[in-house]
């Protein structure tokens, strides 16, 4: 026989200011199985769950309602509070008469009625609660960091010098990210190789991390505590095993090509190192340029014509034979406990601002593009040239905003950043060279963490001119770009002679970061970015138990931020893996193997993949829930037709019961 318990909150004022409490606490005393009613200030005080525990033992409680606020804030809390009176945590029941009912309405009376009905539908289904237990699961004590990263550099490390295995996935030849693309950081002006290569050695140095550069994440099964991952390691051609990076192999290769990494501003050769601070320090072969491997993919197909040139150089003076031209690419599959994703952002690409003429004048530049002209290690030795015809400017025009708060191009967000590093741009282009002029156009200037005001002030002491004002097009006139605009504090259309033009470009999602969550089973939102579990409350985690988020694959961030966020991813992963066990949820779907009839709608209706099938004695295939990725979504309950899928906590006993008890 149930012994129900309703302890009913105020809430402040917040339920209080809206519900008649008294007359709440009245109605609930002569609902069915309630044999003790009570109203509180607030349940959630550690007086308020004193009060409940010991009702619980005074009383003989079996069955504990608690109206208060919504389940996701504080069902934990009143679980922990039963169970600490030594009743099964899951024989608990919370009422919302908070977000579903006080803060929804004006109408006293009407709030009032509807609380005792909400509360009324709490008890029915709470004297169907069964007993649940959690389960307890092995840990895989390692993780798996993707992304190379200032975020992820910072994640791998926090979590190696808490004695967890790590290992960092990276994409590309060399980690360091767009990081290692900057000159200079804001607000302090430091330089940024000489802050990030350090990091960027600890990583390849340190003992409890596995360093896979040039490889990406293919496959993810399992479940928090137990992923099985399955990693590509891309055809090298080059053994890093035997290379010694001498260097003799990238510096005689015959065949050059435009660099990425300096936005094609610069070259490299066919076989190469990203930059000259690369980790690992070890070559890869471009095969889609490659002399040799052309040679070699025309003789295997047998093509006919002229075979291009037989090159090979970089194999005949390797003095370590390190050139593989049989190596493929290899899967390699590993197991982890927690995966972290640290993929990072691509500039936006301004194209379609053909008003501003990027790539129809070649004197029309992104900020990451003077960022590496200005870099000493970049394609021009630091020295700022215009792309036409290599002369220093004199008169720059900076543009703000280019794919970042713009409706009509879908980029409704601000990229965060873009403020200050065309601050940090014309201070240091003033420094570069005194006579030069800056001008910069702006909707206004955004300038949100330590320090950046005054950075933003600095800018403006140095000479730059700001323009509050759009840009409306861009021309050309004899060897100078004329940029036409409205300054809105004069109220009129004015317009620039510029030598150079600089576009402040956004942050956008990676690549492939929408086939990267589906690999994970993370969401993302309208803009390709990473979507966090709460935005407030859990900022680096995801829905996905055991998944963390890091950086600017959650959206713009700023380089303090980035790493503030891999810290704490870090520490979310080392909370995990310090666990011996990982206690399951067990509010989730079982599956009625008697009813099943083996049409596996419910596995190709699971958003999470927690559904399999298994084929019984009498040769009949059923499905099967794995209690340890399964959510409780409840969609397998909707979909099947046969009544066979049942969700434990939300059964249809229980929400039967529910309905009912509206009717009576």
């Amino acid at each position: 026989m149930a012994r129900i318990g309703v302890f009913i909150c105020h809430c402040g004022t917040n339920i209080a200011g809206t519900v008649d409490i008294p007359t709440v606490v009245e109605a609930a005393q002569n609902m069915p199985m309630v044999v003790y009613a009570v109203d509180s200030k607030y349940n959630c005080s550690e007086p308020g769950q004193a009060a409940i525990r010991d009702a619980i033992l005074e009383n003989r409680l079996n069955r504990v309602v608690v109206a208060a606020c919504s389940p996701w804030m504080h069902e934990k809390t009143f679980r922990k509070a039963v169970a600490s009176a030594g009743l099964n945590p899951y024989l608990a029941e919370m009422a919302n008469i908070r977000e579903h009912n006080s803060w929804v309405h004006n109408d006293k009376q009407a709030a009032t009625d509807k609380a005792i009905e909400i509360i009324k539908m709490a008890v029915a289904k709470v004297s169907r609660h069964e007993e649940l237990f959690p389960k307890a699961l092995p840990i895989t004590k390692r993780a798996l960091v993707v992304g190379g990263g200032i975020a992820g550099i910072q994640t791998a490390l926090d979590i190696a010098n808490a004695g967890h295995p790590v290992v960092l996935a990276e994409r590309e030849p060399s980690i360091g990210g767009r990081m290692s693309q900057l000159d200079k950081t804001f607000p302090t002006l430091d330089c940024s190789s000489c802050i990030l290569t350090p990091k960027m050695v600890d990583v390849m140095q340190h003992p409890n991390i596995k360093l896979m550069t040039y490889t990406e994440l293919e496959q993810v099964e399992g479940f928090v505590g137990n992923f099985k991952v399955t990693l590509r390691q891309k055809a090298r051609k080059v053994d890093h095993a035997k290379c010694t990076a001498c260097g003799l192999c990238w510096q005689k290769c015959p065949e050059k090509v435009d660099s990425e990494f300096d936005l094609n501003l610069g070259k490299r050769t066919a076989i190469y190192i990203p930059f000259p601070q690369a980790v690992p320090p070890r070559p890869v072969i471009d095969t889609a340029n490659c002399r040799y491997q052309k040679y070699l993919d025309f003789t295997a197909e047998g093509r006919e014509g002229k075979a291009p040139p037989k090159c090979g150089i970089c194999e005949k003076i390797c003095p370590v034979g390190a050139i593989d031209w049989e190596e493929t690419d290899e899967l390699i599959t590993e197991e982890f406990g927690a995966i972290v994703a640290a993929t990072g952002y691509k500039p936006f690409e301004p194209g379609g601002y053909t008003e501003l003429g990027k790539g129809k004048f070649a004197d029309v530049i992104t900020g990451l593009e003077l960022e590496r002209m200005m870099s000493p290690a970049g394609p021009f030795n630091g020295e700022v040239k215009r792309p036409s015809n290599g002369e220093h400017p004199k008169e720059v025009v900076f543009i703000t905003c280019v794919g970042s708060r713009d409706k009509q191009r879908g980029r409704t967000y601000c990229s965060k950043v873009c403020c200050m590093y065309i601050a940090k741009h014309a201070i240091m282009l003033k420094s570069h060279d005194p006579e030069v002029n800056c001008y910069v156009f702006n909707m206004d200037v955004r300038t949100v963490s330590k320090d950046y005001e005054e950075f933003y002030e600095q800018a403006q002491l140095s000479g730059a001119t700001y323009i509050r004002g759009k840009v409306s097009k861009i021309r050309q006139e004899g060897d100078q770009l004329i940029v036409r605009g409205e300054d809105t504090l004069l109220g009129e259309i004015i317009e620039v002679p510029a030598d150079m033009v600089v576009l402040a470009v956004g942050m956008e999602h990676s690549e492939g970061a929408a086939e990267l969550a589906q690999k994970l089973h993370i969401s993302y939102d309208v803009n390709g970015f990473f979507v966090e579990a709460h935005p407030k409350l859990r900022p680096v985690e995801t829905r996905s138990d055991g998944i963390f988020l890091a950086g600017a694959c959650l959206g713009p961030r700023d380089i303090p931020e980035t790493v503030s966020q891999g810290s704490g991813a870090a520490a979310k992963v080392c909370g995990l893996l310090s666990q011996d066990f990982l206690t399951t949820d067990p509010l989730v779907s079982v599956i009625d193997k008697v009813k099943c009839a083996g049409c596996l709608l419910c596995q190709d209706i699971c958003p999470f993949s927690a559904i399999d099938s298994e084929t019984l004695r009498d040769g009949r295939t059923v499905s099967v829930v794995n209690e340890s990725i399964c959510k409780g979504c409840g969609l397998c309950v909707a979909a099947c037709r046969f009544g066979a899928a049942n969700l434990h906590g939300f059964t249809q006993e229980q929400l039967l019961a529910e309905v009912l008890a509206l009717w009576e």
